[in-house]
């Protein structure tokens, strides 16, 4: 089994197929290669929140590939060129940026992915260049971008937002559009009505753009309708969590319903377009 090519994942994500991840936030490569082995169609690092550095990011894309099979993304830690730059470099086959605000945000999100003319990536693909392609014109169209939509700036100007070119998708940050909507934290059921309109606001600006929605909810949206059902913008259903190192011994007995877990929630959401989450 070998592990899909930046531009395979890029053409089934803008195919709008349905597509199911994992969410890891530990620095733990061998875990990380056993999880990409279960079937997930990608494996998303947090490098914004996550407990690893550079070298970790690294090694766990490196046990992406190992697993074979998932396509990895990266949820940089700030919406600028460099971070941008350095996954890519470091062989991701997207990115997934924050705190996007504005148009402009957006604009700059995506720019930091090219290579010029059309953007402003510097070229230094040590690894990249091994896994996607040295070729400025391959890497360009084989990049996945999506803008997170967690602000109330960015909810107020997600219109704009989602009319950006070369932009893949949107994605909804529950924990933080949720206190952006008024919440007293990630999980406040006072602020569920105001929510579910923020969420409702963002599907339809997809829909307008014929993009893609993605939501990982968080423990609270469990609790409430979870995220839009389905629509023209076909959501991309997303399994996320952060995975804690088990004994040896335990592997077998898990690696089975893990399996059964992606082949459920794949099912699931292909039937009813609703994403759902393991925590």
């Amino acid at each position: 089994m070998s592990a899909p090519s930046a531009a395979e994942f890029a053409a089934k994500v803008r195919r709008r197929e349905t597509v199911v991840g994992y969410w890891i936030q530990l620095d733990s490569p061998a875990s990380t290669e056993r999880l990409a082995r279960l079937g997930y169609d990608y494996v998303s690092l947090d490098a914004q929140h996550g407990l690893f550095g550079y070298s970790g990011m690294l090694a766990a894309l490196t046990a992406i590939d190992a697993g074979g099979g998932s396509a990895g993304l990266v949820r940089v830690e700030a919406n600028d060129a460099t971070p941008i730059g350095r996954a890519l470099d470091a062989g991701a086959a997207g990115v997934i940026v924050p705190l996007v605000n504005t148009a402009e945000d957006a604009v700059r999100a995506v720019a930091a992915s090219r290579y010029p003319p059309v953007g402003v990536r510097s070229y230094g693909p040590t690894r990249a260049g091994m896994r996607i392609g040295p070729g400025p014109a391959e890497a360009n169209s084989s990049v996945v971008v999506l803008a997170m939509i967690e602000t109330p700036d960015g909810l107020a100007n997600v219109e704009a937002i989602a009319a950006t070119p070369g932009l893949d998708g949107l994605y909804i940050g529950p924990s933080d559009l949720t206190i952006a909507v008024g919440g007293a934290g990630p999980t406040d059921p006072a602020v569920a009505e105001a929510f579910e309109a923020a969420l409702a606001r963002v599907r339809r600006a997809c829909e307008a753009n014929g993009w893609l929605l993605v939501c990982t909810p968080g423990p609270g949206m469990r609790r409430r309708s979870g995220c839009p059902r389905a629509s023209p913008c076909s959501p991309w259903p997303a399994t996320s969590s952060t995975w804690k190192p088990l004994p040896g011994h335990t592997w077998r007995r898990w690696m089975a319903p893990a399996r059964r877990q992606v082949r459920h929630n794949r099912e699931a959401d292909e039937s009813a377009h609703l994403v759902r989450v393991k925590r």
